[in-house]
Parts: C-alpha cells; structure tokens; sequence
C-alpha cells in the first residue's frame, strides 16, 4: 500500500507527526508520504491556489526511512493532495489519509474543513480517502489507534464515499468503541468580533462555531459526547432530489 498523508494544520502539527509515526510502525506499506501545507491551512475548504506557483520543499532531516519522506507546500491542503496525485512528485498513491485535525470536524464543520477537504480531493481523484480529527488537542495516540486499526481491518469503501471520522480527547483506555453515525448540524455561527488595529480602524474576526443544534441518537456529536469514536461516511453529491419535481413543474408551467 502507497499512502499519502496530508492535513489542514500543517506538516509540523503534532496531530499529522503521530499519525505519521504511528503509520510507520503498525501499518505494512510501500511508502508514505506526507504533503502537507507549510503553514496552518484550516478552514481552507475545497480551495485550490490558481494566481500564483506552488513550491514543494522537502524536509529529509527527518528520514530515517527511504520509504519515508516529507513534504511540505506553499498551499492548500487540496493543493497539496491535487499535487500528490497529479504528478508533482514521483508517486501515485493507493490511499489518501487526512488528519489528525486539531480539533472536530462534524455536522456543518465538513463544509469548511481543510481536513476533510484533502479527503475530498482523494475521492475526486479516484483515490479511497479518510479524513480523522480529535476533538481536543491532547490524545493524539487515542486517534491514530481507531485510524490504524480501521486500515488494518478495512471494510470495502465505495468509490464515491469519504469516510470522517472523529474521536473524543481521551486516553484510549477510556474509549468506549466507534459508533457508525451521520452528520449532526450546528447551530449559526457567533457574531462576528470587532476590534481596532492600532491605528484605530476596525478589524473583524470570524466568530466561533455554533453549539451542536441536531446532536441526538445516530449523529456524530452525539457519539462523541458518549466516549465513543464516530465513523460517519459522506457523499458529495449535493443535487436536492426531492425538490427537483417541483422545479420541474415550476418549468412547465413557466412561459
């Protein structure tokens, strides 16, 4: 197995260098490698850098395996998966891993992640792709355990599928198992924060995610909120199916 690695928080964050390590030393593979983005790229979505050169630096002081190798790029995490896949470098992956975000990515968070972004950018490129995020920013090892042991015993992924999963901040002896969800929804987002440079002129910051609005039974919050690891399968396919005959008659009765 050919992996790519990517993420949304950049190829120093510690969530990317466990899974890193931890896929080197538990999973059987061809290679690895990470391509990752120089910098922090969250909430950087399905974005991709079209006005100016992308630039791939890599960093060998950390090889201690020619199979191995890390990359870093001046770009989005769909950029980085885009060039891993399209002939960059001297590599075509079987699979393309995304993660170990810092922090969720459930419910409405999919559509703004840079974590499931890269996942994404597998899936439109014909790779299977799994996105995993930590609901904190401590138990790394806690997540990389439920990603390695779904690729050891990985179940037959369809090709239009991205597989999300999230993983409670706990030590793995308190996790309670994974649960199989669907995405929960947020409430909106707070107000925006407004504040003065030092020059007095307003500044503003996008505000925090809303609370959890549809967290019950069978969505990803909730198996979170519960101790458990949520595995929750997405489709891109945003065609509303169910408004379509109506607009159809709408169009027929339109001169």
């Amino acid at each position: 197995m050919k992996i790519l690695l990517s993420n949304d928080d950049g190829y120093l964050a510690p969530g990317i260098r466990v899974l890193f390590e931890a896929l080197k030393q538990q999973i059987a593979f061809e290679s690895l490698l990470m391509l990752a983005p120089d910098r922090n790229r969250s909430a950087a979505s399905n974005s991709l850098t079209l006005l100016e050169p992308l630039r791939i630096q890599h960093h060998p002081d950390n090889l201690s395996d020619p199979n191995c190798r890390i990359y870093s790029v001046n770009g989005t995490p769909t950029d980085c998966v885009h060039l891993g896949i399209n002939g960059a470098l001297d590599f075509q992956p079987d699979i393309v891993l995304s993660g170990i975000n810092d922090g969720a990515n459930m419910g409405d968070d999919v559509l703004y992640s840079g974590t499931v972004a890269a996942a994404t950018e597998g899936r439109f490129l014909g790779k299977p792709s799994i996105a995993i995020s930590l609901c904190g920013n401590q138990h790394f090892d806690t997540a990389a355990h439920v990603l390695v042991t779904f690729l050891q015993n990985l179940p037959p992924i369809n090709p239009d599928t991205i597989i999300n999963i999230n993983v409670p901040d706990i030590p793995l002896s308190q996790l309670k198992g994974i649960k199989i969800t669907r995405l929960g929804k947020r409430h909106c987002s707070e107000p925006v924060v407004k504040q003065q440079d030092p020059r007095g002129k307003p500044i503003y910051w996008i505000g925090p995610a809303g609370n959890a609005a549809d967290a019950g039974e069978g969505t990803d919050f909730h198996a979170v909120e519960q101790g458990y690891a949520s595995i929750t399968p997405l489709k891109i396919d945003l065609s509303h199916y169910e408004m379509m005959d109506t607009l159809e008659k709408w169009a027929q009765n339109t001169p």
